[in-house]
């Protein structure tokens, strides 16, 4: 049996970003291919990477890092965008 081939992990390192909240700035730490995600859902919607963050932040009752991660993953599920990356 083959094994599944490794994903590129580079994309689990954190980035820190600055956005705009509410007029001030504030900073997050996500995994790459989360911002990238984010990026793609904001442009998807026409709203700024701020404007979707400030609606997460307004919408969160926990950490707005995961609240981001949450809305990305969910996103993806209900589109069928997803796919299982380990098969056993």
């Amino acid at each position: 049996m083959q094994n599944a081939p490794m994903y590129d992990l580079e994309d689990a390192k954190l980035e820190k970003h600055s956005v705009t909240i509410a007029g001030h700035r504030t900073s997050i730490s996500l995994e790459r291919c989360f911002w990238r995600q984010l990026r793609s859902l904001a442009d998807d919607r026409s709203l700024s990477l701020n404007e979707l963050v400030r609606q997460l932040d307004e919408a969160r009752s926990g950490s707005l890092s995961g609240a981001i991660r949450a809305f990305v993953l969910q996103t993806l599920e209900r589109s069928g965008s997803s796919e299982t990356v380990i098969k056993g």
